[in-house]
């Protein structure tokens, strides 16, 4: 074969590992000339998205290129929601469905979503999430985790993957081999998962195995350190994790996918272009880029470095070719199961709400409070998100409690404003409240010590105050009336709204 015949050879195979991110509603002529060179999937994320219509429109346009495309989309519903970042999921999160713990219930939920997914188009969902959130701590997952059990998040894990697939939509296990027990974000640095081996096959492998065995073809890479497994490189760059633990153990033989590669855990000391080198080595079939680096820069230095690697001896070209080839095999795959998919809409505020109110747990206290009468002020509380949920998704109580009951007043307060002293819960909480029902609205309280603070100056001030906490529970105030929600989505703040004004159920 001759240098430029093997070079044009070389630049598609390392085109074809990738899965880039790209900006707007539309194809740019890049990404649609480089699906003519080689490239095999895209990731969409919610700066591509207005409706499930113009995205349709917009797969439509990149599958003129090449049917089997694989278009990806990081859409686990609650709160990291790209396909309806607007307006917020009408779907509650996968610890709400823990909670409820009925397997048919999630089956359904994810069905739905599939089926929104497949009329938009989309082949491959980033999801679910099979990570057993053992560290209430954990900055990245809580509520996107099933929950704490290892049991519970095992059986959603398939539910929730029979019912996105049986829409013709793949799902994908995320974060191999599980991100629950960490307090570090790997978004920023390298978390460490320091358990034993015993202890990781007993508490974060048992939903990845119930993954395997629902008959999952696609298992994201978490970016953490595993000593028991690795003790050098995070599991994306590790093929001891990637092929001896999940291919050899787990006996999984299809997509592995990476967590977005320009996350801070690996490419603080590889550079992306090093880790993504480093990852295909290891074992890592197709490469996440995007979420933030999403120019067609980027994907020309990633393949310049695969091809560099190859050419130098660095990475063997049967490793990448054998990449290509389990992308090519998942593509048609893929594509098979979207023809197969099931035709007609998402049933929209139908299953998804049904399975947020069954979500919804009120305190004695709570109960007795309930329903509100009058039109209450609400004071929301709203932490730092991490950077897996969209700054542009709405969240909380206040404006679908004003649908119900109009005059309802709401504020808004975050830590950094507390700690600066530029605002004052007495003016903006306390005050507004005076002679009205107070509704305090919280967002994991138990891992931000200003909001707990606040939560208990407020509740001390007023005993009569009622607590949303659409986080993980934590202690709390015993005495206070609390709901939880198990959950930030739309679905989760509307089914709020219903129990702060509907009699509860006996």
């Amino acid at each position: 074969m001759s240098s430029s015949k093997h070079s044009s050879e070389l630049r598609r195979l390392a085109l074809s590992v990738l899965q880039p991110g790209f900006v707007g509603t539309e194809a740019p002529d890049w990404v649609l000339r480089d699906i003519g060179d080689g490239l095999a999937s895209v990731v969409l994320f919610s700066r591509n998205i207005v409706s499930t219509e113009q995205v349709a429109r917009l797969t439509a346009q990149l599958r003129a290129e090449n049917p089997d495309l694989i278009v990806a989309i990081d859409e686990e519903a609650g709160d990291v929601t790209r396909i309806e970042s607007a307006t917020g999921s009408s779907r509650p999160g996968n610890f709400a469905l823990g909670t409820v713990d009925d397997p048919a219930l999630t089956e359904a939920v994810a069905a739905d979503l599939g089926r929104q997914l497949h009329a938009a188009g989309v082949s491959l969902d980033y999801a679910p999430s099979a990570d057993v959130n053992s560290n209430p701590d954990n900055p990245i997952i809580g509520v996107r985790s099933f929950g704490s059990d290892p049991e519970v998040v095992a059986r959603h894990t398939t539910a929730w993957i029979r019912g996105l697939q049986s829409s013709g939509v793949a799902a994908c296990a995320k974060h191999f081999p599980g991100h629950g027990d960490v307090a570090v974000d790997s978004h920023h640095d390298l978390p460490a998962y320091t358990a034993g081996r015993d202890e990781i096959a007993a508490q974060a492998l048992p939903p990845f195995r119930a993954a395997v065995a629902a008959g999952v073809r696609a298992v994201m890479s978490g970016h953490l350190l595993v000593p028991a497994h690795d003790p050098e490189l995070p599991a994306t760059l590790s093929r001891r994790i990637l092929h001896d633990l999940l291919r050899e153990e787990l006996g999984f033989d299809g997509l592995v996918v990476s967590d977005a590669i320009e996350m801070g855990a690996v490419t603080r000391r590889y550079g992306i272009d090093g880790a993504t080198v480093k990852a295909v080595g290891a074992g890592v079939d197709a490469i996440c880029v995007g979420g933030e680096s999403a120019e067609e820069a980027t994907v020309a230095l990633l393949v310049k470095a695969l091809t560099a690697a190859v050419t130098g001896g660095e990475l063997p070209e049967e490793r990448l070719a054998g990449a290509a080839g389990r992308v090519r095999e998942f593509a048609r795959w893929s594509a098979g199961l979207r023809a197969s998919g099931a035709a007609g809409k998402a049933a929209g505020d139908g299953i998804g709400h049904v399975a947020a109110r069954r979500a919804v747990r009120l305190t004695g206290a709570a109960r007795a409070a309930l329903p509100l009468t009058a039109a209450p002020h609400v004071v929301e509380l709203a932490p730092v998100t991490n950077m897996a949920i969209g700054k542009e998704t709405p969240w909380g109580v206040a404006e679908p409690l004003r649908e119900r009951l109009p005059g309802t007043t709401s504020v808004r307060v975050r830590g950094q404003e507390l700690e600066e002293g530029t605002v004052a819960l007495e003016s903006c909480a306390l005050e507004p409240a005076a002679g009205r029902p107070l509704v305090i609205v919280a967002r994991d309280a138990a891992r931000h010590a200003w909001m707990s603070r606040a939560v208990t100056g407020l509740t001390a001030a007023r005993p009569d105050a009622i607590v949303v906490e659409m986080g993980l529970p934590g202690a709390g105030a015993a005495a206070a009336a609390q709901i939880f929600t198990h959950g930030a989505s739309a679905a989760s703040g509307v089914a709020a709204a219903e129990a702060l004004t509907q009699a509860p159920a006996l």
